[in-house]
């Protein structure tokens, strides 16, 4: 199996433990050579990015449990 190969399988064997998981999420590109998968579970998102030079980013997002009401939305622009 070449390099390319095993990035995609790599991408797609994410993508069907997603959805064995029935956790949702959204494909995406907002860098050049990079496709972007966001996830979300309850309390958390997740993004990992498979880069075209083979790397794979993860970073994860905690929700702290709060919530706001609609006030909140002019501190998200401040």
């Amino acid at each position: 199996m070449d390099e390319d190969s095993m990035e995609l399988s790599t991408l797609t064997d994410l993508l069907d433990r997603l959805d064995d998981e029935e956790i949702r999420y959204t494909l995406a590109s907002i860098r050049e050579g990079a496709v972007l998968v966001t996830a979300s579970v309850e309390g958390e998102r997740w993004e990992i990015e498979f880069l075209s030079n083979g790397e794979i980013e993860v970073e994860i997002f905690r929700s702290n449990g709060n919530l706001y009401d609609e006030s909140a939305l002019d501190d998200l622009f401040d």
